[in-house]
Parts: C-alpha cells; sequence; structure tokens
C-alpha cells in the first residue's frame, strides 16, 4: 500500500505542476518543495544506495545551474528551471537525456502551438476564463512547465525510483 501511494506521488506532482502553470502561469516554490521532499522520503523507503542518492542530487544541481542561466537569459521561467531540477532529482542521470530530449521538443510543439493559437482571435464566450486570456496574451510567456511535466511522465517509468518502487 505505501509503495502504491509512493509510486504516485511524482505523477501527482507533475500533474499539479503541468495544471497550475497552464491555469497561472506560476510554479509555485511549494510544489517544487514538495516534490524534493517526497523525493527523499521515497529514496528511504527504497532504500536507495548513498551513492546512487549523490548522483541524483548531482544531476538536479546540473540541470538547476542549466536551468538557471536559461532563465537568466530570458528563456525560461525561474519556476519551470527548480521544476526541471526537482523532475532531473527523481530521473537521475539514467533518464535525464531523454527527460531533456521530451521536454525541448514537446517544449518546442507547445510554443509553436500557443504561437499559433494567438494569431487566431479570441472567442468573446472564452473572455471569461482568465488562463486563456492569458494564452493569448502575446506579452505573456509559455507555459512550459507543462512541457516539461509531460516529459518527466513520459521517461518516469526507467528511473531507479520507480524501479525500485514497482519491484
Amino acid at each position: 500500500m505505501i509503495s502504491s501511494v509512493a509510486l504516485l506521488l511524482f505523477p501527482a506532482g507533475m500533474a499539479l505542476a503541468a495544471s497550475s502553470d497552464l491555469l497561472t502561469m506560476k510554479i509555485s516554490n511549494r510544489l517544487v518543495l514538495l516534490l524534493v521532499a517526497a523525493f527523499f522520503l521515497v529514496a528511504l523507503l527504497v532504500q536507495l544506495p548513498l551513492p546512487v542518492l549523490g548522483m541524483q542530487l548531482l544531476c538536479a544541481m546540473l540541470v538547476l545551474a542549466v536551468g538557471f542561466t536559461f532563465f537568466a537569459m530570458g528563456w525560461i521561467g525561474g519556476g519551470d528551471a527548480k521544476l526541471a531540477a526537482a523532475i532531473a532529482l527523481w530521473l537521475g542521470f539514467d533518464m535525464a537525456t531523454p527527460f531533456l530530449v521530451y521536454a525541448s521538443l514537446l517544449g518546442g510543439v507547445l510554443t509553436l502551438s500557443v504561437l499559433g493559437l494567438r494569431n487566431l482571435p479570441l472567442m468573446p464566450v472564452l473572455t471569461r476564463f482568465g488562463w486563456l486570456e492569458r494564452l493569448y496574451d502575446p506579452k505573456s510567456g509559455v507555459p512550459y512547465g507543462v512541457a516539461l511535466a509531460i516529459a518527466g511522465l513520459l521517461t518516469y517509468s526507467g528511473s531507479t525510483i520507480f524501479e525500485r518502487l514497482a519491484a
């Protein structure tokens, strides 16, 4: 029972992150911290060896450093950088490359879709939905957390944490 709940923590966090970013264009620090704390609890539960834990942390720190570089250049939001690092913590180096490839491809599709959507008129009936108005606003960013969350979900089953929980 406990491992079943632990198995769902990451997907639940990804669903919250994606919906939050889509609806508010924000990924809360609390959610990222909850993902990080949940990782450590699950790592204890599955008795993740210390060297593996260290490598997971190193992977997350590298992704965070690159993410904040991208944030400083104005390419992504700060929440996206933190979320990517939290996802990398769960996935580790083994799944970091597939995660980043998926995130790049999905992010590109998402960005092109949002840009294309912004070229269409917003139907008046949809103006009551603030999140849709934000998506249409050319001054607004793209909810890249959606792409990050989907990429995380696509690669989660290959992670060491998942494999240990599912065993």
